[in-house]
């Protein structure tokens, strides 16, 4: 289908941010993420072969929570799944960036269908990500 070269469909998601260059420093300094395409207004960004956009917007919205394993998730947000190993090698980036987590790394729904590992945190802008990890992959959508 329109000659993608992913194994499997990749995502286009844009954000709102109120500094393009504290987001440089932050998705592409931080996050460690390849910068794309940019103008005034935008940057584009390679997340794990996902295009992830930036666009300069200063007004934000109220923020939302939802109750979730006895945390409070914001919403919304987004993020990647990533291997156990991969998730706490960023999990230790960002420590060493001294970031303030939302949600601290831990693991969630411990011995139950879909344990995993996830932190959440917030971008310069305030948008949430979460980034979580599946010791069994098969479990991702586990009900």
């Amino acid at each position: 289908m329109f000659g993608l070269a992913s194994p499997i469909p990749r995502f286009h998601l844009a954000v709102p941010v109120d500094d393009l260059d504290a987001a440089r420093r932050f998705y592409g300094g931080i996050l460690g993420l390849e910068q794309g395409r940019s103008a005034d207004t935008w940057v584009d960004w390679n997340l794990h072969g996902h295009q992830f956009v930036t666009h300069l917007a200063p007004a934000r919205a109220e923020r939302i929570h939802n109750p979730v394993d006895g945390h409070d998730v914001p919403v919304p947000h987004f993020g990647l799944i990533l291997t156990v190993d991969a998730f706490h090698r960023l999990a230790d980036r960002l420590r060493a960036a001294d970031t303030d987590f939302v949600i601290e790394p831990y693991v969630r729904f411990a011995g139950e269908a879909g344990e995993q590992w996830t932190m959440f945190l917030l971008d310069p802008a305030g948008n949430a990500l979460e980034f979580k990890a599946f010791a069994d992959d098969s479990q991702v959508f586990a009900a």
